[in-house]
């Protein structure tokens, strides 16, 4: 007599251990930051918001700086001549550098806040479940980016001003603040704005807030015309961001702004506290 087949439903599953003694040929660890630096290195260099953010930052600075030096060789009749009196040639890369920082300001937003609306944030948290430690990557691989392109461009459009007119020479000192001083300044200016693009979590409001702290206090103090706001008024000239850039070139609109590298210190201050406020806030939220 034929033994009846067992349901379906009755018969055994194969065994568990088998499948649990299985090992991935591919090696699995935690990642670490310089993994989560590769990552962002190769996302910042893939899309095409990097290429046009900097690329107008380096046209407008190419283009600014060197155009205001051959505008000025123009009105002197085309006789070599500074232009600006008692003032190293080099202050003239303060208008292409002033334009610029809104390309920063925009790509330094851009590096997580795209991230955000594209919902790409969800994978790159999965891979790297450490909040500050993303954040932490994405501020090394900008910062690096940021500050060797501007530092590049600005001592080009530095030497190119110098072979335009002929002004007082500038110092060693003043030629390092020129490339590299403008370069770190502007590297943190994008900082700050990646804080606070990872605090709002929305390019366009983001954006808005920067350029609001770019140029609100200047446009502030220009209708304070009351004389109990003069000091008020004061403040927010010498330390609004123009004012600052200006002062790095070692001339600023008043004479009690910070001037040589105190700008790039408090800007530095101002970059760690949002970086720091946005590290808090990821770490306490949800995606």
């Amino acid at each position: 007599m034929t033994t009846p087949a067992t349901p379906r439903a009755h018969q055994q599953a194969p065994d568990a251990g088998l499948l649990g003694s299985y090992e991935s040929p591919i090696p699995i660890r935690p990642a670490t930051l310089g993994d989560a630096v590769a990552s962002e290195w190769t996302k910042i260099r893939s899309v095409r918001a990097t290429l046009w953010t900097l690329g107008v930052m380096v046209a407008l600075m190419l283009t600014v700086g060197p155009g205001t030096a051959l505008l000025l060789l123009a009105g002197d009749g085309g006789s070599s001549g500074s232009g600006v009196p008692n003032e190293p040639v080099l202050v003239l890369g303060f208008f292409g550098v002033l334009l610029g920082s809104i390309c920063v300001i925009t790509l330094g937003v851009l590096t997580i806040g795209s991230e955000y609306s594209t919902g790409m944030i969800r994978t790159t948290l999965t891979a790297c479940p450490s909040r500050g430690r993303v954040l932490a990557a994405k501020a090394i691989v900008f910062a690096a980016l940021s500050f060797a392109v501007t530092t590049v461009t600005a001592a080009v459009v530095a030497g190119l001003q110098t072979l335009i007119l002929d002004g007082p020479a500038a110092s060693g000192g003043e030629w390092a603040l020129a490339t590299v001083g403008v370069g770190l300044y502007l590297a943190a200016l994008g900082l700050l704005s990646l804080g606070v693009g990872a605090i709002v979590r929305h390019s366009a409001g983001a954006i808005t807030i920067m350029i609001g702290v770019v140029l609100a206090p200047l446009v502030l103090a220009l209708f304070m015309f009351a004389d109990s706001l003069r000091g008020l008024q004061r403040f927010l000239i010498d330390y609004s961001i123009p004012n600052q850039i200006g002062g790095i070139y070692g001339t600023t609109m008043t004479t009690t702004g910070p001037t040589g590298w105190e700008p790039l210190l408090l800007m530095l201050g101002l970059a760690a506290a949002a970086l720091g406020g946005a590290v808090a806030i990821l770490n306490r939220r949800d995606v």
